[in-house]
């Protein structure tokens, strides 16, 4: 099995574990969590990142901010599927009291979370700050948020890309999980966000537009962060609810909850 067949395979059994909680749990917004699954497995589970149980804590470790925050249920499979969420920890997703739910809790309640997120806007910016501390504290790490396309309406998202370019900031990346819905209308409807990639350039930042769903485009667009003096945005376009035909770019999935039959359809059409 080649490493990209690999990664493709951890991906679907990610998908559908996503899948099979939600409809356990009544956990909504699957379609934004399916459309960065590969996103996350290509980070995780390569040297993009490289994380793992025993570096976790480690100061110098790379940092990943989940900036999207409802796509957490996606997260926590990922982190699940690394080994960095115990199996036992899994078994209360959803449940009163449990620390897996519909977002990110605080970092101290959660291995492998770095920031509580979910109001949308504010990843980047502790994101800038961790880079920026790096810089400051003479550590070298790199980090890595993920934006929806939506949470690009936020002010606080370009107040903190123009103070990662003034700063000359190097060792953040942003991926833009560009699925080009959000939570009641397409991206491009609700405001003029296109063109996206024109955006990040004019804020003074490295861009790169890739197929979200590509694990070689994704692999090498993250490589490109050492050739660069600047900080890198990647325009991941993706398809919301990737995976599964009858999700695919169906905005209804931002909210709706998967039946038995439906559950088992996916399970057939991801091979898991």
């Amino acid at each position: 099995m080649t490493v990209l067949e690999r990664l493709r395979k951890k991906a679907n059994k990610i998908r559908f574990r996503v899948i099979e909680n939600s409809a356990k749990t009544g956990t909504p917004h699957l379609g934004s969590c399916l459309s960065c699954v590969d996103i996350l497995t290509a980070l995780y589970f390569s040297k993009a990142l490289d994380l793992d149980i025993k570096s976790i804590d480690n100061s110098t470790r790379n940092r990943f901010i989940l900036s999207k925050g409802h796509a957490a249920p996606a997260l926590f499979c990922t982190l699940a599927e690394k080994g960095i969420i115990a199996e036992s920890a899994m078994l209360t997703y959803g449940e009163n009291g449990s620390y897996l739910g519909e977002h990110p809790p605080s970092p101290e309640h959660l291995p492998g979370i770095e920031a509580a997120t979910g109001s949308l806007g504010h990843g980047l910016p502790m994101g800038l700050g961790m880079a920026l501390a790096s810089r400051i504290q003479k550590k070298h790490f790199n980090v890595f948020v993920l934006l929806g396309d939506g949470e690009c309406n936020e002010g606080s998202v370009w107040e903190a890309a123009m103070l990662a370019s003034a700063q000359g900031v190097k060792n953040l990346c942003v991926i833009v999980d560009y699925n080009k819905w959000q939570a009641t209308d397409r991206s491009n409807e609700v405001m003029s966000i296109s063109p996206l990639d024109k955006k990040w350039e004019a804020f003074g930042w490295d861009v790169m537009s890739i197929d979200g769903h590509d694990f070689s485009a994704i692999l090498h667009s993250i490589k490109q962060m050492v050739n660069s003096d600047k900080p890198l945005a990647i325009i991941a376009n993706t398809i919301k609810g990737k995976g599964v035909s009858f999700m695919e770019d169906d905005n209804n999935w931002h909210y709706r909850i998967p039946k038995e039959e439906e559950v088992a359809i996916a399970k057939m059409e991801l091979e898991v």
